[in-house]
């Protein structure tokens, strides 16, 4: 798929891997809507960028709000044609200890902004997509979600985040599945341990070892990696219907 003169829209587009996938798209020639809570980074972005990039705030559990930011991603050129799920949150807690249960609503929390609200930008972005010309292989559009490799590594306390995360790995097949006969693609990723905001709060040191324990590179992942990624899946049409672990061969241990 080319991405030159494709709408596009990113939740989470702000900060971190989604800000970005923002950036490498943009560069490639897309009209990119950046989708998030965020209204001083967002708007900041927008505004650094320039011509093809405007600002929405969104919640992705808002169907209104999602709809209305996939709109305005329509309107460029190319029509909506990739569609890039960032946004997410997370919770550290076990099932059970000291103070007693996991609280239910915290649980409930993570998995409806991570995977109902990952599915709610799904289901309009790829309507949005099925009224789209077919390019030379058919294609209408492409969706990739962001997992997490706690979908697979889940640690002590992760509980909540892992099985959101889970959520979305389960639901690239199925997804690749139904849209298939419209020429839309569904992929995920999966990253490891990314040099993001969130971990950008640690010490230094903290920082270092975390890079360290991964095999290959020892270091934490560069953003752009990601985006890259995102990029290159664009690129190979055959790649559809599948979860990428992007992770340096980091495999995580239970704590």
């Amino acid at each position: 798929m080319r991405i030159d003169s494709a709408g596009a829209i990113v939740s989470g587009g702000a900060s971190g891997l989604g800000e970005a996938t923002v950036r490498r798209l943009h560069e490639a020639g897309a009209h990119v809507v950046v989708a998030d809570l965020d209204p001083d980074k967002g708007e900041a972005l927008a505004a650094e960028l320039g011509d093809r990039v405007a600002f929405r705030r969104v919640n992705v559990t808002d169907p209104d709000a999602v709809e209305a930011a996939v709109e305005a991603a329509g309107a460029a050129p190319g029509g909506l044609r990739i569609a890039v799920g960032c946004a997410g949150i997370g919770w550290a807690q076990r099932v059970t200890g000291k103070q007693g249960p996991h609280p239910l609503d915290l649980f409930r929390n993570v998995v409806e902004v991570n995977l109902v609200g990952m599915f709610n930008l799904l289901r309009l972005a790829t309507t949005a997509m099925n009224g789209n010309e077919p390019d030379g292989e058919g294609e209408r559009g492409l969706f990739v979600g962001t997992a997490s490799i706690a979908a697979f590594d889940g640690q002590i306390g992760q509980i909540a985040y892992a099985a959101s995360k889970a959520g979305i790995v389960g639901m690239t097949l199925p997804a690749a599945r139904d849209l298939a006969s419209r020429g839309i693609r569904v992929m995920t990723i999966a990253p490891g341990l990314f040099d993001t905001p969130l971990l950008g709060a640690l010490p230094e040191p903290a920082r270092t070892a975390l890079g360290e324990s991964i095999p290959f590179p020892s270091r934490l992942g560069r953003p752009g990696e990601f985006a890259d990624l995102v990029a290159a899946i664009a690129a190979n049409p055959m790649l559809n219907g599948e979860t990428i672990r992007l992770d340096g061969a980091i495999r995580m241990a239970p704590r």
